[in-house]
């Protein structure tokens, strides 16, 4: 049996905690290596990181400048929104396949890893969600936009997330504009916010609105209206923990893939 090894940028994060718990557990998969900031920048960290966690030999890099080439098989990343472009371009110019579930890479951020991974020979995933719960909702939510063109996102995260909205969020939000008929939504012309942004954003024809609250971890609903009608999917994530299935799914997909793949509904 195959044994690939596993470098996790941002190890100290609470996701990175529950991957080294995961990777742990899974055959095949070693974590050998991990990217963090120099302690004089970790405000990305879960202050409760213990390094009891980590296996014998673990090495540490705080720069990518730092990393050698092929340090690992596949590059895990659960960093931040600020950090996750750059980091995906060092992995594949340095022969590591990349698995992000780090949000805020932009679509046209998406295209060009697509191509420098299709010129590097490299597979990886990038997924803005790895719970199972949430894909199901993004593809429960593209089967209803066909039947109901005017549908509005509500996503809830806790206080600590750094981007708003969620990758999930605008990813379901793109699922939906290109699943509906724009000509048959209504318009609502006429509407006056008397507080700014209250509608929430808009991203292309679809209202996107984002809550972040302490109590709360990720929550997402997709509303859907039509005439004396309406349908809500939800899905709720109550703990880290329901994402390792998605991230396990991953681990063992990326290594067979030979394009960079956006969304874990197409490795399922």
């Amino acid at each position: 049996m195959m044994t690939y090894s596993i470098l996790l940028a941002g190890y100290k994060g609470k996701m990175g905690q529950s991957c080294t718990k995961l990777i742990d557990s899974l055959p095949g998969f070693t974590l050998d290596v991990g990217l963090t900031p120099r302690e004089s920048d970790r405000d990305e960290t879960d202050p409760g990181f213990s390094s009891d966690v980590l296996p014998d030999g673990f090495r540490v890099y705080h720069d990518l400048s730092e990393i050698p080439d092929h340090a690992a098989d596949i590059w895990l990343d659960f960093t931040t929104p600020s950090a996750v472009y750059s980091n995906v371009s060092y992995a594949l110019d340095h022969g590591m396949r990349p698995l992000v579930g780090t949000s805020g890479l932009t679509d046209q951020q998406e295209r060009i890893l697509a191509q420098q991974a299709a010129a590097a020979g490299l597979g990886g995933i990038i997924a803005p969600n790895f719970g199972l719960s949430a894909v199901l909702l993004m593809k429960f939510a593209r089967q209803a936009a066909a039947y109901f063109p005017d549908a509005e996102v509500i996503e809830m995260h806790h206080g600590d997330k750094k981007d708003a909205p969620s990758g999930t969020a605008l990813a379901t939000a793109g699922l939906l504009a290109q699943a509906s008929d724009p000509e048959k939504r209504s318009l609502y012309s006429g509407q006056t916010e008397t507080l700014p942004g209250a509608r929430g954003g808009n991203f292309e024809g679809i209202h996107v609105h984002s809550i972040r609250l302490p109590g709360y971890l990720a929550h997402e609903e997709v509303l859907f209206g039509g005439p004396g009608e309406a349908l809500t999917i939800r899905q709720d994530s109550f703990d880290r923990s329901s994402f390792m299935g998605g991230v396990k799914v991953a681990l063992n997909a990326v290594m067979d893939l030979n394009q960079l793949v956006i969304g874990l509904e197409n490795v399922l």
